[in-house]
């Protein structure tokens, strides 16, 4: 996965966006501005990872982002979209009051994307929440 770093004159270089396993669970952190290649390649990282790994969750640090627009909003959507049809769930936490004023404004409400106020709630919530899907359960169990 990769995230854009500015480099020595400003100009966006391709990083790494880690994604660490933590039992069931997948741990994103993201940093600065998420670009459009970028934002690709992480949803492509993270959903070959899901099926590779058979991680049941995934939990999404914003904490790092100052910033949200439409496109990292939709982005955010699309991935807890993609990680439910791959029967894991998906938690958003680190959310900047700012941010989440902005996401209001902007008329985002992140259809799939569960929240929690940190990562070990987040974990907690995960762990509680057995993945029927998974197993030819009906429905999505709330968070």
């Amino acid at each position: 996965m990769s995230q854009a770093w500015p480099g020595p004159h400003g100009a966006p270089v391709t990083g790494h966006v880690p994604v660490l396993r933590l039992g069931e669970v997948l741990l994103v952190t993201l940093q600065g501005d998420l670009h459009d290649s970028t934002a690709q390649q992480l949803q492509d990282d993270l959903a070959e990872t899901i099926v590779r790994s058979g991680a049941t969750g995934v939990v999404i640090d914003v904490s790092g982002v100052e910033i949200v627009d439409s496109f990292l909003g939709r982005v955010l959507a699309e991935i807890a979209g993609q990680t439910g049809l791959l029967a894991a769930r998906t938690v958003l936490v680190g959310m900047r009051p700012a941010v989440a004023i902005t996401l209001v404004e902007l008329g985002l409400t992140l259809p799939g994307v569960h929240t929690a106020l940190s990562t070990e709630v987040a974990m907690e919530l995960l762990s509680r929440q057995a993945p029927s899907s998974r197993f030819g359960g009906l429905g999505q169990e709330r968070l």
